[in-house]
């Protein structure tokens, strides 16, 4: 008896480990997969900065219960439940989740957590639309991209610009010159 309390005990306490180095926590319920499908997921989400973790919901609920951050999440802790714990890229690892789900249709998104907010299957989808960081890195190098190219054309023109301003300038000057000379 006092072994599998210690094994509670040491289970729980690697719950904590994975949540504190989490961003976002989702339920979700695994009903009907198999354990090639628990791996099948574990491989899609490992390179996406995330993790699936298959526990008694008893034992997630002490694991959230002291932390405020990851509490809300003990009310959707119910029926078969695993949890995604995302630490990088949360919309990568929620659209592996989503590829994954697609090709097994046995899962559903019960709802996860996030700095201490519930959220609802709905939430999750919608941080799954979020685009990656690469792909905002991208759209940033662009647009400072796009800035430094019309800032480079802006100062090239300035040197022609200001010489055919001078031209003008001493045209007119000759062209008024002219005019007093013949008169």
């Amino acid at each position: 008896m006092g072994r599998t309390l210690e094994n509670k005990k040491e289970i729980v306490a690697e719950l904590k480990e994975s949540l504190s180095q989490s961003q976002l926590a989702v339920v979700i319920d695994y009903k009907g997969l198999t354990v090639a499908d628990i791996t099948d997921l574990r491989n899609r989400l490992r390179p996406k900065g995330g993790d699936c973790k298959v526990t008694k919901n008893t034992l997630m609920k002490m694991a959230v219960q002291e932390d405020a951050k990851w509490q809300p999440m003990a009310e959707i802790c119910k029926d078969s439940s695993a949890f995604l714990l995302i630490k990088e890229d949360l919309g990568g690892a929620l659209k592996a989740y989503q590829e994954f789900q697609k090709a097994s249709k046995k899962s559903a998104i019960r709802g996860g957590a996030m700095e201490g907010r519930l959220l609802t299957e709905a939430d999750v989808k919608a941080i799954a639309d979020l685009p990656s960081k690469e792909q905002l890195m991208a759209q940033i190098a662009g647009a400072i991209n796009g800035v430094a190219s019309k800032l480079a054309v802006g100062i090239n023109e300035v040197p022609s610009s200001l010489a055919r301003a001078l031209q003008a300038y001493v045209d007119k000057d000759n062209a008024g010159n002219d005019g007093d000379a013949a008169a």
